[in-house]
């Protein structure tokens, strides 16, 4: 893993050139074993790249690297799994290398197939390859958008990089505050591609390239979803035991290939469904016990740890846990905007950063199971949207509005309370963590029936509403409606799952899992979510998705082959940290100073009394307003590390 940065310009060469190199160190993290910078001085490119050596640890794998005719130099961040494949097919048609790195290998696949390459590659990645034949920049990102890329287009040319603090060290880079992106932030917790915080920059989405030819910027589509795809390619009819044999071979295959590694490799097991079948299927490929890693919480309702140990025994694993404390969480709070360098507010970057650091001790290189939830109805949003949709449309407007009004005004505690009570008693879909936070969506839900509507509902943390009084500016459209209005001939938990793979996992999920490993230099990869399994998945019945109120059916049908069913069968928790209670304990004093009414109104952008209001009541426990308050707290610390006033 690595990452890079670069310009093409047609004004100041020398004004940006003199920053190149602060801008490449700034990205040391994600590159610690080596640096390399490369101008062309006539055409107004430079190109810097750190790297983390994973294959071809010899300077041959080293970057920017030219091709042997010097007409094509590339800085690249990620792996092609296949890339040996390819390799053989360049070596037949006279292809010559150096060394044995993929790099070298991608670059060769463009000078023979152009911009087709991209469809031969089986792996994440990001790139940018400078073509002084063609006279233009390339810029390129992976299907599913697992590594990550900006740019900046102005008069003076196009600035990219690997995260956006390699653009802001810069020269001429302005940190212009769009204030509708802000807006975004608030509503989802993260800001969809292809809009940045800041006004002229943006991230290239995934399965996208992008050609800059020192006039024009032009952005091409290169890969397609299958679900975007016609109706005329349909779900395919497949029973249970053929689609067992089918994933169970897929997976074998594909977490062989991710296996592919110079230095040392484990992986991050939380326990559950997810990370439990790439760790079974890694522990199945390999000759020697395969490294595990997690973190727990003393908290109730968080720790995942006794349930990593269980599954990491039975699979014979080496495994490795840490408890976190709240102590371990402020100093890694500290460090969120430093980490992730445009605002972003999800909590569970904390025990990503520590689970990573703790990785990153003893191997370079670890496989997750991040993507799961997204591909096998796993999250509960599913079904309850689902659900709604389906009893909206008979419920009158104004007996919903009444429900409402009547379970709005029981206290969150007391429902809570006697949740934790009956709780046991429930059918598993109903069986829950983070229960007040769920029921205070359920019961907003009640004020909508459009299935957009509602999911919006479902997956914001301020609504449009709750936006527009506490900044006083509207939520503007963006990728989410867009996501939306691709084919609908799926069913409604399909559509959703769809949704979350165009917009969630890449701009949330798998932006958490890139900065927080990279920040520790590991590289993480994500078996789950490589083109074959989604492509697979994409095409199977819901029902063998969801089944008997149940998500992840096949996935866990699939895992008791391998890991008894009571290890892994429970209520899914979710990473995430107690946050609410340290809000209330030892964090009370951070969040205060960080929205104290002085601080807000000086700043000018939210509205202090509302932000008053909410500490108020989740301080003395009447409503939980964790996520809420988090958002903001990253906010104004984003604000103090990057902004400066």
């Amino acid at each position: 893993m690595c990452g890079f940065v670069g310009f093409r310009i047609t004004q100041d060469f020398h004004h940006f050139a003199a920053s190149l190199k602060a801008a490449t160190d700034s990205l040391r993290h994600r590159g610690p074993d080596d640096a390399g910078i490369f101008f062309d001085d006539l055409h107004g490119v430079g190109l810097g790249h750190r790297r983390l050596s994973i294959i071809d640890l010899s300077p041959t794998g080293s970057q920017p690297m030219e091709s042997n005719d010097g007409n094509l130099v590339i800085v690249f961040n990620g792996e092609v799994y296949n890339f040996l494949d390819i390799r053989r097919d360049l070596v037949r048609l006279g292809h010559a290398f150096m060394g044995t790195s993929d790099t070298e290998v991608v670059l060769a696949a463009y000078a023979q197939w152009g911009e087709d390459c991209l469809e031969r590659f089986n792996g994440m990645f990001s790139l940018a390859i400078w073509d002084r034949r063609k006279g233009h920049l390339f810029l390129a990102r992976d299907r599913l958008g697992i590594k990550p890329l900006y740019y900046s287009f102005t008069e003076k040319g196009l600035l990219f990089g690997s995260e956006l603090k390699a653009l802001m060290a810069m020269n001429g880079f302005a940190r212009r505050i769009d204030p509708d992106a802000f807006s975004l932030y608030l509503h989802y917790q993260y800001i969809p591609a292809p809009r940045t915080i800041f006004f002229d920059t943006f991230k290239l989405e995934p399965g996208h390239f992008l050609l800059y030819d020192g006039n024009q910027v032009s952005k091409k589509r290169w890969w397609t979803p299958t679900e975007n795809r016609p109706a005329n390619d349909p779900v395919e009819t497949i029973d249970k035991e053929d689609a067992l044999r089918r994933l169970d071979s897929l997976l074998t295959r594909v977490v062989s290939d991710h296996l592919i590694s110079d230095v040392p490799l484990g992986a991050l097991l939380s326990g559950g469904v997810d990370s439990s079948i790439v760790v079974a299927m890694m522990q199945k490929v390999s000759d020697s016990p395969v490294r595990t890693f997690s973190i727990g919480f003393t908290e109730q309702g968080f720790n995942e740890a006794p349930w990593a140990r269980k599954v990491a025994d039975h699979l014979g694993t080496a495994h490795t846990e840490l408890y976190v404390s709240p102590q371990d969480a402020l100093h890694t709070i500290d460090r969120l905007a430093e980490i992730y360098d445009e605002p972003f507010a999800d909590s569970s970057a904390v025990p990503t950063f520590l689970v990573s650091k703790l990785t990153r001790d003893q191997v370079t290189v670890a496989l997750s199971g991040d993507g799961g939830d997204e591909q096998f109805a796993g999250y509960v949003r599913y079904w309850m949207t689902d659900t709604m949709t389906r009893t909206m449309n008979w419920i009158p407007t104004g007996t919903r509005k009444f429900v409402k009004q009547v379970l709005g005004m029981i206290p969150a505690s007391k429902t809570a309370r006697y949740y934790d009570r009956i709780r046991h008693l429930l059918p598993r879909r109903f069986q829950v963590a983070n229960f007040p936070d769920k029921w205070e969506k359920l019961i907003n839900q009640l004020g909508y029936a459009d299935l957009s509507d509602l999911y919006r509902m479902t997956v914001s943390i301020w609504s449009k509403e709750a936006v527009l009084q506490l900044t006083g500016r509207p939520v503007p459209s963006g990728t989410f409606e867009n996501a939306f209005m691709a084919p609908s001939h799926r069913c409604v938990m399909d559509r959703l799952m769809m949704v979350d793979r165009q917009t969630y996992l890449p701009d949330a999920m798998l932006t958490k899992v890139d900065r927080a490993s990279m920040a520790a230099s590991l590289e993480v990869r994500v078996p789950l979510l490589d083109h074959r399994v989604v492509e697979f998945t994409s095409r199977l019945p819901v029902s063998l998705k969801y089944r008997s109120g149940k998500g992840k059916y096949l996935l866990m049908e699939l895992l008791t082959r391998y890991v008894p069913r009571h290890l892994v069968e429970r209520p899914k928790m979710g990473f995430g940290v107690p946050i609410a209670q340290w809000f209330r304990n030892e964090l009370q004093e951070l969040l205060h100073d960080y929205l104290s009414t002085d601080r807000l109104k000086a700043e000018g952008r939210l509205d202090a009394d509302v932000v008053r209001q909410i500490l108020k009541e989740h301080q003395q426990g009447t409503k939980d307003h964790h996520h809420r308050l988090w958002s903001l707290l990253m906010w104004e610390m984003w604000r103090d590390r990057w902004q400066m006033g």
